[in-house]
């Protein structure tokens, strides 16, 4: 007897459908076999690039050329799968052809699961040797000192502005340069072990606090607010105190088995880290690039005013601007600039060399691609 749905439909029997599902995971197995093979192919070539470049000098991190390729498949592609997806499956891809080359070492801001980690886990996937550091001098400090191949530093926060830490270091370091940047939307969720009405303290790095004062306001306006080094560290707290809360990462709730009460609970849709690579150099020109500089003027009426006529001059956008005090001089400012465009375009470079006669001191600290952001 053939089995009919409630629109009188034919529907096929048990017999029928677990043979067609036998089917189909035959054809899936075959592309399995078929995918690994040509990753290995691709894997294999990206090996023989490795060494053409080791002997050029070259560096193995190439964030030009990859987000060549992944902007490559992204436009190619035509589903089912969607972009985060296919970034996924192939920053994998990347990370690990890389590490054929070289397993490279990136610092970050720890712990793990921290943003920073989650910003580095992003650019360079997981087939690289992290090594985490307490604070973000340190990181500078590890790629100055070549024990770490590039380091991952917040730069700034939709939110909160400038991370000021990460400023002044490049000021004392001026020879680390930024090779890439990460925009990764950041989104907070409140973790704890107990029922909302119990708990009675909340723990988060200031940034993540302030980023959801309203919410936590509101939500829990009995309990107080304590400030730890990171957002993993308040997650870890959650395991070993009774009545606490944390603000953290969804992926700090999975590692430290922790439920998670609330989800993005920021106060703005829009939170966004930007996060900077840093490295002994910079990267090539795309077509699509951004370049990051500081400068000093003199303290006369009209300077900085003479500085942006260079920008608009030369028809640049500026795309961020930061005051900054110079700590070696009182009443002194260190600013902060990002403008579309590699330090090698003509028009760059005519504004790079009329900046230099206005101003006191300039200083590139970078060309890389313009990113886009992504979710933690």
């Amino acid at each position: 007897m053939t089995r009919k749905n409630e629109n009188g439909v034919p529907t096929p029997g048990p017999d029928k459908a677990a043979a067609d599902l036998k089917a189909l995971r035959v054809q899936i197995d075959k592309l399995d076999l078929q995918i690994l093979e040509f990753l290995n192919k691709r894997a294999a070539i990206a090996g023989r690039i490795g060494k053409v470049k080791a002997d050029q000098g070259g560096e193995v991190f190439s964030a030009g050329r990859e987000e060549e390729v992944l902007n490559n498949v992204l436009s190619a592609n035509k589903g089912p799968l969607g972009e985060v997806s296919i970034r996924a499956v192939f920053r994998e891809l990347i990370s690990g052809s890389r590490a054929l080359q070289k397993v490279q070492k990136v610092a970050f801001l720890g712990p793990e699961y921290s943003y920073s980690h989650l910003a580095a886990l992003e650019r360079f996937g997981e087939a690289v040797s992290f090594l985490r550091t307490g604070t973000i001098g340190a990181v500078f400090e590890e790629v100055g000192r070549r024990h770490a191949d590039y380091g991952v530093v917040p730069l700034e926060n939709s939110t909160d502005g400038r991370i000021t830490d990460t400023l002044d270091m490049f000021i004392r370091m001026p020879q680390i340069k930024i090779c890439s940047e990460i925009r990764l939307r950041v989104h907070h969720h409140l973790l704890a072990n107990c029922e909302q009405t119990e708990i009675r303290r909340v723990y988060s790095k200031a940034q993540a606090l302030s980023q959801c004062r309203n919410w936590l306001s509101k939500n829990l306006p009995h309990a107080s607010l304590h400030e730890v080094s990171s957002t993993a560290d308040a997650a870890r707290l959650v395991q070993s105190e009774p009545h606490v809360a944390a603000v953290a990462s969804r992926q700090a709730a999975v590692r430290y088995g922790i439920r998670t009460l609330y989800q993005n609970i920021e106060d703005s849709p829009f939170n966004e880290t930007r996060f900077a690579v840093i490295g002994p150099s910079d990267s090539m020109k795309t077509g699509t690039d951004k370049t990051a500089m500081m400068f000093q003027v003199s303290h006369t009426p009209g300077a900085l005013a003479d500085v942006l006529s260079v920008f608009k001059g030369n028809k640049i956008n500026l795309t961020w601007i930061e005051s900054f005090p110079y700590r070696e001089a009182k009443g002194e400012y260190v600013f902060f600039v990002d403008f579309e465009g590699h330090r090698e375009d003509l028009k760059v470079r005519k504004a790079l060399t009329a900046l230099e006669e206005i101003c006191d001191s300039v200083s590139v600290l970078g060309s890389f691609p313009i990113a886009h952001p992504s979710d933690e």
